[in-house]
């Protein structure tokens, strides 16, 4: 909308014209403030740990376990990973870390996550604070200009999350080895791969767009019975979205730490059988 006075964009917020005249800025007398702070607490927290161990470059893997952060492995600079999926597509040229080429994809889809947006805008941007908070913005513009049109690409990035989960459960599997490629044999690691690629799969799965890809446009769920009985499962996952998202954040980087101290000889793996 654009004034008749001015001819610049009008005031569209809480405090423009046909709003309630509200003369305090919120009337909320708990601590609201509070879960945006534990957000942006917790969001920052996994920003400076995975960016440190994303340009590092050393240390993701102590065989026979690899880090989520580092795998499928896309360049040649990557330390040997036995068995694991090391395509060394960029060939040589690539001299930087070689996670750099894979975290784009969970990044992009967990950037671009329905959660993730409501916890850091409403944690950065005050976009807005929380329920019943005005927010500080003159004007709202939603997610119709860039960059934030590029949300739309979420249902892309789970079409592509979706291969990297396999990879990881890929990696899973061949933790259950020994130094020596020897099947039957597990460590605590092995376990901590299971459980971070379960937490990812969980997820993956309760994502809003997978619910819709598996039971969405459909008139008559009678029809189609399969498909119904997905978008069931796929919908009881989806009323933890928040927690799985939570969880399955802190999994991939405490997963990743585990590698990192025992590549780097800070303790031996507890061999459990």
């Amino acid at each position: 909308m654009v004034s008749t006075e001015t001819g610049r964009p009008a005031d569209t917020g809480v405090r423009g014209p046909g709003r309630a005249a509200i003369p305090q800025r919120q009337l909320r007398t708990d601590r609201w403030w509070l879960p945006q702070l534990a957000t942006a607490v917790g969001l920052l927290a996994f920003i400076g740990y995975s960016t440190w161990r994303a340009f590092d470059g050393v240390y993701y893997y102590a065989a026979p376990y690899v880090s989520p952060f580092y795998s499928p492995c896309l360049a040649a600079n990557c330390v040997p990973v036995r068995g694991g999926a090391d395509w060394a597509l960029f060939g040589d040229w690539w001299r930087l870390s070689p996670a750099l080429l894979v975290l784009i994809f969970p990044l992009g889809f967990r950037l671009t996550c329905y959660y993730y947006r409501k916890a850091y805008y409403r944690a950065f941007w005050s976009a807005p604070p929380a329920c019943a908070v005005a927010e500080p913005h003159a004007r709202y513009t939603g997610e119709s200009r860039f960059p934030l049109i590029l949300q739309n690409l979420h249902r892309y990035f789970f079409y592509v999350a979706i291969p990297f989960a396999t990879i990881l459960t890929y990696d899973v599997a061949l933790g259950f080895r020994n130094a020596r490629g020897e099947w039957g044999h597990a460590g605590l690691g092995s376990f901590v791969l299971l459980g971070n690629v379960a937490l990812i799969w969980a997820y993956t799965l309760s994502c809003h767009s997978c619910r819709h890809i598996v039971g969405g446009r459909l008139k008559h769920f009678s029809r189609h019975p399969v498909r119904h009985r997905l978008w069931q499962f796929v919908g009881r996952l989806n009323v933890h979205h928040m927690l799985l998202a939570w969880l399955s954040l802190a999994s991939v980087g405490l997963t990743d730490l585990y590698v990192y101290l025992v590549a780097s000889g800070a303790f031996a793996d507890p061999k459990l059988f």
